[in-house]
C-alpha cells in the first residue's frame, strides 16, 4: 500500500514531468530557439510574420538593421523582457486565435519602435523638433516614415 504523501509527490512528480514534456515539445515544435537569436528569419516562423520579412528583405533598412534593432530596446534585459512578453502574447493569440489579419503592432511595441527611430536618426531628429518639446511629443517618425523597415499592404 502507498501512503497518502508518497501518492501526492507521485501524482505532483507526473504532473510536472507531463508540463515540462510538453513545454519542451512545443519550444521545440515552435523553434523557441531561434527567437533568442538576432536572425530576422525567426520572426517569419510564423505565418503571419511572412509578408514583413519579405517586405524587410526589399527594404532600405535590411543593410542596416534586423528586428531586433527596430522591435526590441537595446538593453539586454529591455531586449529580453520585450521578447518575452511578445513572444508569450503570440503564443497565446496563436494558439487560442484572436490576433488580427494583418496583424498589428502594439502600443507598447509601437513605442519602443519610435525611440528606436529617434535614436538612431538622432541629428535629423533633434533638427527637425528644434528644441520644441511639443514638436518631440506630437512628431512621430512611424507615421510618416511606415513603409520604411518593411511596408505590406
Amino acid at each position: 500500500m502507498v501512503s497518502t504523501g508518497r501518492a501526492l509527490f507521485l501524482a505532483a512528480a507526473i504532473l510536472a514531468g507531463s508540463a515540462a514534456g510538453l513545454g519542451l515539445f512545443t519550444f521545440g515544435y515552435a523553434k523557441g530557439g531561434s527567437y533568442l537569436t538576432d536572425d530576422p528569419a525567426a520572426c517569419a516562423n510564423c505565418h503571419v510574420m511572412q509578408d514583413q520579412y519579405d517586405a524587410w528583405i526589399k527594404s532600405s533598412h535590411r543593410a542596416v538593421a534586423t528586428c531586433n534593432d527596430c522591435h526590441t530596446p537595446h538593453t539586454t534585459l529591455g531586449k529580453y523582457a520585450t521578447k518575452a512578453r511578445n513572444g508569450f502574447l503570440h503564443s497565446v493569440w496563436f494558439t487560442l486565435g484572436g490576433f488580427p489579419e494583418p496583424i498589428r503592432i502594439t502600443a507598447a511595441s509601437r513605442a519602443v519602435t519610435e525611440r528606436t527611430c529617434r535614436a538612431c536618426h538622432a541629428e535629423v531628429v533633434d533638427a527637425m523638433d528644434s528644441g520644441d518639446p511639443a514638436a518631440h511629443e506630437q512628431g512621430s517618425c512611424i507615421r510618416c516614415h511606415a513603409a520604411v523597415g518593411h511596408w505590406t499592404r
